[in-house]
C-alpha cells in the first residue's frame, strides 16, 4: 500500500493558469516589484516557489499583500493570504487560509467557499492528518457540485482518490486519475503533468508496470533536472520503484540514490522516506540485510522527528524486528516492537476512519446518485417508449383505415379495369359479327345524331350538319391523336369559326372541346392497349406522345379522370386476362 507521493500544487487551487517565467536574474526588491501588475506578481511568486527559491517567493507574496491592503482590494488581499500560506508551519499556514473567511463575501461565488475547503484539505493532507483532509475534501466537493465547477470537482475527486489509495483501493484511485488524465481538458499543462505523476505512482501500486513506466518515461522526456528539479526527482523515484518491482535492483538503487539526496536536502520528509524505503527493499532483495536495515532505521528517525506516517511502515518495522531477532538483540527487538505498535495504532486509527468514512460519505452518495441517474434514465426511456407507443397507435389508427380504404380502392380499380377490358372484347366480338371491323384497331364509330332543337337558332342547320360531318371524319381518321390540336386550328381546318365549333361540340357531344378531345384519345387508348400487345409494351411516355399528349403526367391524369382507374391497374389487368387466356388455351389443347 503506498500513500500518494505527489500533491496537486497551487496550480489546481488558483483561478489563474500559471505559466513559469524564466529564471530571475536580479534580486527581488520592492522597487523592482512596483512595476508589476497583480497577475505578474502571482506569476513571479509561483515561478520562484516552483524553483525552490522560498525566501524570494515569500518576499513577493508579502509585497503583494501590502499592495492589496494599501489599495483596499479585497480579492487580492485574499489571494495574498493564499500565496503566504505556502512554506509556512502547519498552524500559521492554516491561519492564513482561515483569514479568507473574512473576505469571502467579496470573493467570486463560483470559487468560494469551495477553494477554502480545498486549500485546508491539502494542508491537512500534507501534514499527515488524513481524517481532517477527508472532511474538507468532501465538503469542498459538495460546494463544487452545487456550483457546477468542473475544476474544483476534479481537484476534490483527485485528492479523494489519494485517500482511496491510502486505504488500499488502488484500482478505484487509478480509475479516477486515468479519467482526469485523459479527459481533463480544463487542466493546464502543469496540472496535467501532476496528474500524470500520481497516475504513474498508482499504477505501480497495482503492479500495472508497463503503462506506469510509459508515463514515467513521457514525464522524464517532458522535463529536465534544470527545468524542474523537483518533478524530475519524483519521476526518478518512480523509475526506481519500477526497477525494484521489475527485479532490476541495481538500476533501482542508482535511481533512488540520486533522488534521495535531493529530497533529504529539501527536507521533503515523505518523499525522503519513500526513497529510503525503496532503497532498503532493493538491498533486501539483493540479500544485503545490514544495508536494508540501515535505510529502514533512517526512516524511523524521520518518523520520530516529523510524525510523518504512511501505510508502508507496516512493512518496515517487521523487517527490522526480524533482523534483530536473528542477531539475538532482545533490547532492540523489544524497542522496535514498541515502535511498531505505536505506529500501527496510529495507522490503524487513520485507516479505519478513512475506510469507514470514504464509503459512507463519498462512495455511497456517488452510488446513490448513479442509482438516481439510472432510475431517471429508465423513466425517460419508459416515457419515451410510451410516447412512441402512442404515436404508433395513433399512426396505426390512421394507417389501418387508410390501408383498408386503399385495398378497397384497389379492388374497385381492378373491377373498373376488368369491365373496360370486357367492353373492349364485347365490342370486338360485335364488330366481327356485323362484319364492321375497322382497319385501325383504335377506331371508334361515330353515330349520327338528331340535331333538332339542340343548337341555337343563330347557327344555320346546314352549318350544323356540315360541322358534325367534319367531326365524324376527324374522329374516323383519328386526327385527334395529332399533337397540338386546338379548337382554333380544328375550326380553320373544317372551314368554320371557333364559336360555332365550340357550341356544336357542347350541344351535340355534351362536353367542352378539351373534354371531347381527351375522351376520344382515352377511348382510343382503352381499345388499343387491350388489343395491341406491341403498343402496350411501349413505355408510357412514348404511348402518351402517340396519343397526342405533351407528357406522361397529362396522359395518366386524363386516363384516371375518364375511366376511374389508374393506367397501371388497367395494364396489369390486361396482362392477367391474357395470361388466363393462354393457360385456358393450353389446357383446352
Amino acid at each position: 500500500m503506498m500513500k500518494s507521493k505527489i500533491f496537486i500544487l497551487f496550480f489546481l487551487l488558483c483561478p489563474i493558469y500559471y505559466t513559469l517565467l524564466n529564471a530571475q536574474k536580479s534580486k527581488i526588491n520592492n522597487d523592482s516589484l512596483s512595476t508589476y501588475s497583480y497577475s505578474a506578481l502571482e506569476e513571479k511568486f509561483y515561478n520562484l516557489k516552483e524553483s525552490n527559491k522560498i525566501e524570494k517567493s515569500i518576499s513577493v507574496a508579502q509585497y503583494y499583500l501590502i499592495k492589496a491592503k494599501e489599495e483596499k482590494n479585497n480579492n487580492h488581499i485574499a489571494e495574498g493570504y493564499v500565496m503566504l500560506h505556502y512554506n509556512q508551519p502547519f498552524k500559521r499556514s492554516l491561519q492564513y487560509i482561515d483569514s479568507l473567511v473574512l473576505f469571502e463575501k467579496y470573493l467570486p461565488k463560483k470559487d468560494y467557499p469551495t477553494r477554502i475547503y480545498l486549500l485546508k484539505g491539502r494542508i491537512y493532507y500534507d501534514y499527515d492528518k488524513e481524517k481532517l483532509a477527508l472532511n474538507n475534501f468532501i465538503t469542498a466537493l459538495k460546494y463544487a457540485k452545487e456550483k457546477d465547477n468542473k475544476r474544483h470537482i476534479a481537484i476534490a475527486e483527485i485528492y479523494i482518490a489519494y485517500l482511496n489509495n491510502y486505504i488500499g483501493k488502488h484500482a478505484e484511485a487509478a480509475k479516477v486519475l486515468q479519467y482526469y488524465y485523459y479527459n481533463g481538458d480544463f487542466l493546464s499543462d502543469s496540472e496535467h503533468e501532476h496528474v500524470r505523476l500520481n497516475l504513474a505512482s498508482t499504477l505501480l501500486d497495482i503492479n500495472n508496470l508497463e503503462p506506469a513506466v510509459k508515463l514515467i518515461h513521457e514525464g522524464l522526456k517532458n522535463t529536465s533536472e534544470k527545468k524542474d528539479i523537483e518533478r524530475y526527482n519524483k519521476y526518478l523515484l518512480f523509475l526506481g520503484l519500477y526497477n525494484l518491482k521489475s527485479k532490476h535492483c541495481k538500476l533501482a538503487i542508482n535511481n533512488l540514490n540520486k533522488c534521495k539526496a535531493y529530497f533529504l536536502k529539501k527536507s521533503d520528509n515523505l518523499n525522503s522516506s519513500y526513497a529510503l524505503l525503496y532503497l532498503g527493499q532493493s538491498h533486501a532483495q539483493l540479500q544485503e540485510r545490514e544495508k536494508a536495515v540501515e535505510y529502514f532505521l533512517k526512516i524511523d528517525s524521520i518518523v520520530q522527528k516529523t510524525h510523518t506516517t504512511f501505510p508502508e511502515l507496516k512493512e518496515v518495522y517487521p523487517y527490522v524486528i526480524e533482523y534483530y531477532k536473528s542477531k539475538n538483540d532482545k533490547e532492540k527487538q523489544l524497542y522496535y516492537i514498541e515502535r511498531f505498535l505505536t505506529i500501527y495504532k496510529d495507522l490503524d486509527s487513520k485507516f479505519r476512519y478513512i475506510s469507514r468514512e470514504l464509503p459512507r460519505r463519498y462512495d455511497a452518495p456517488k452510488l446513490l446518485q448513479e442509482k438516481e441517474n439510472i432510475i431517471n434514465e429508465i423513466e425517460r426511456k419508459r416515457t419515451t417508449s410510451y410516447v412512441i407507443a402512442g404515436i404508433l397507435l395513433l399512426g396505426m389508427s390512421i394507417l389501418i383505415p387508410l390501408y383498408f380504404r386503399s385495398k378497397k380502392a384497389e379492388k374497385r380499380n381492378r373491377k373498373i379495369a376488368q369491365e373496360l377490358i370486357r367492353s373492349v372484347n364485347d365490342k370486338a366480338v360485335l364488330n366481327k359479327d356485323n362484319s364492321q371491323e375497322d382497319d385501325s384497331p383504335g377506331s371508334i364509330t361515330v353515330q349520327q345524331e338528331d340535331i333538332t332543337g339542340k343548337t341555337s337558332n343563330i347557327i344555320p342547320d346546314y352549318v350544323v350538319q356540315n360541322i358534325l360531318k367534319e367531326l365524324a371524319i376527324f374522329e374516323d381518321k383519328e386526327n385527334y391523336l395529332k399533337k397540338g390540336v386546338t379548337l382554333s386550328n380544328l375550326a380553320k381546318k373544317i372551314k368554320t369559326n371557333s364559336k360555332y365549333l365550340s357550341e356544336i361540340i357542347n350541344k351535340h357531344k355534351g362536353k367542352n372541346f378539351a373534354a371531347y378531345l381527351n375522351e376520344l384519345r382515352i377511348d382510343y387508348a382503352i381499345n388499343r392497349l387491350a388489343r395491341d400487345k406491341k403498343f402496350r409494351s411501349y413505355k408510357i411516355p412514348f404511348i402518351a406522345e402517340e396519343l397526342g399528349y405533351n407528357n406522361e403526367q397529362a396522359f395518366t391524369l386524363a386516363f384516371k379522370k375518364k375511366t376511374g382507374t389508374p393506367l397501371t391497374t388497367y395494364l396489369k389487368e390486361i396482362e392477367k386476362a391474357e395470361n388466363k387466356q393462354i393457360k385456358r388455351s393450353i389446357s383446352d389443347n
